[in-house]
This record gives structure tokens, sequence and C-alpha cells, in this order.
């Protein structure tokens, strides 16, 4: 769940953005954004709107697509397209850089973050003398727990 601290802070930003881009500042708009804030992985427009529908909050999927495009114009979250069709956000305010590892068979993704990926990206920069804002690692495999699942299946028919 997202603290309270941070649904208001978010709350003030994404407020500044609606009211210098000239839109609506509607209750569903903010609905969509407390729910956002309180995923606590990666999650795509239809997970988020059947948890608004269960939660018995009235809103459309057309409300929740227009605003999840006014979060990410507004920097509050991000998109990744994980080599599926279905594109995934996730919350990017105040969250530390991180990579992602993918797997091809349950779609979950794993947060790591690594160092040494750091001190790459700083040393390739200065090599290359590019000023690097920002990168995105994401690994494609096998979660372990299918593995060993398949793994103790295949052994038993043997």
């Amino acid at each position: 769940m997202g603290n309270q601290k941070t649904i208001n802070e978010v709350s003030r930003i994404f407020n500044s953005y609606l009211k210098s881009r000239g839109h609506r500042k509607t209750p569903e708009r903010y609905s969509v954004l407390q729910e956002v804030f309180n995923q606590s992985s990666h999650f795509n427009v239809e997970s988020l709107y059947l948890k608004m529908k269960n939660e018995n909050l009235s809103i459309s999927r057309a409300t929740i697509y227009n605003t999840i495009e006014l979060l990410l114009d507004s920097n509050l979250i991000k998109r990744h397209q994980f080599g599926k069709n279905i594109a995934q956000y996730e919350k990017s305010f105040e969250q530390k850089q991180h990579d992602h590892l993918i797997c091809l068979d349950c779609d979950k993704v794993f947060e790591f973050c690594d160092p040494r990926i750091h001190q790459i990206q700083t040393s390739t920069g200065k090599l290359f003398n590019f000023n690097i804002s920002h990168h995105a690692l994401n690994f494609y495999g096998r979660c372990q727990e299918l593995i060993n699942k398949e793994y103790c299946e295949n052994k038993g028919e043997g």
C-alpha cells in the first residue's frame, strides 16, 4: 500500500500538472492516481480496471487509459513493454533505479539493483563522452520456481 505522505505528494504534483495544462481535476483521475500508488508491483490497465471495479469504484477503461497517459506525461509512472503486447506500468515517483528479470513462462517481473550496472553506465558515459540520463535493462528467462517444478515433473515421468 502507498503511504499517505506519498499519496499526498503525488496528488500535489498531479494537481499542479493538470492545472498547468488546463486539464480538469476529476475525482476519477485522483481515484486512478491513488490506486496506482497503492500497487506494490508492475500492473497493466486491465488489472487496474478489474481491481477498481472489484472495489465498487465506478470508472471506465477509457478514463483509466486517459489518466495513465496523464500520469506518464507528468513523470509519475513509467511504461514498460516486456516483449508482450500488453504494456505494463510502475510508479516512478521516489523509485530508485532498478532493472528487471522477466519470466517467459509466467510473465512475472522481478526487480533488482546491482551497483556494478551503475559503474558500467558511468564508465561507458566517460569513455564515449556521452551524458547518460537513464537506462533500461531487462533480462528474459525462466524463474527458478518453474524450472524446479518442470524438472521434478519430468524426473517423475522417467
